[in-house]
């Protein structure tokens, strides 16, 4: 999903789309190869949700050192809970964005002051210099924009806009009704559309 689209269109809904990953039947057989110590399912678990997981982590500590040790730890937890996974209780990608979500919130609260150095959104390649310098430039502060957003407004974005999570998804990890969830993203794009209304437009 493009970085700006979330600067288009500040009163449409949770996108209900579900992410491309493994379903319900899919989670259960994968928490049963694990729990019997399959090193093929183990395999298939970190190649599947790290590089998901530790994009989350970046974005909300914006530390990659430190999103790699969220996603380390957010991983044993599951190996650990593989034996007691209740199969419909929730998603497996749910269950590990909230994991993921909780830690990084315990890093944020134990240290405040933490680097502001992302990569960013990756440029056209087709794009010319001029192009993607500007493109690069906007991405970094839409993303540092996103990040100075509250608490609950950044997760919402980032669950919903980033990790492309369904509504009823986003609002099962932070813990709140759907109807929250809309009018969390709804004060969240209305902020970023303010702060950038002077800019330009969010996007081409």
């Amino acid at each position: 999903m493009g970085l700006f689209w979330i600067l288009q269109d500040i009163d449409a809904e949770a996108s209900e789309a579900e992410p491309r990953l493994m379903h319900e039947d899919s989670d259960s057989e994968l928490m049963r190869d694990v729990a019997r110590g399959d090193s093929e399912a183990l395999r298939r678990m970190v190649d599947t949700y790290l590089p998901r997981i530790h994009g989350f982590a970046s974005r909300i500590l914006r530390d990659r050192v430190e999103a790699e040790d969220v996603v380390q730890e957010a991983l044993m937890r599951a190996v650990r809970r593989a034996a007691d996974w209740r199969p419909g209780a929730t998603r497996f990608d749910t269950w590990l964005h909230t994991v993921a979500l909780n830690l990084c919130r315990d890093r944020l609260r134990r240290c405040r002051e933490h680097v502001i150095d992302r990569l960013p959104e990756r440029a056209d390649p087709a794009a010319g210099p001029e192009l993607e310098l500007l493109t690069t430039e906007r991405s970094r502060s839409v993303e540092i924009a996103v990040h100075a957003l509250p608490e609950r407004q950044r997760d919402a974005i980032l669950l919903v806009h980033y990790q492309d999570l369904s509504g009823a998804q986003a609002a099962e990890v932070l813990g709140v009704s759907t109807e929250a969830l809309e009018s969390l993203l709804s004060r969240g794009r209305r902020s970023l559309r303010e702060k950038f209304k002077n800019q330009g437009p969010a996007d081409d």
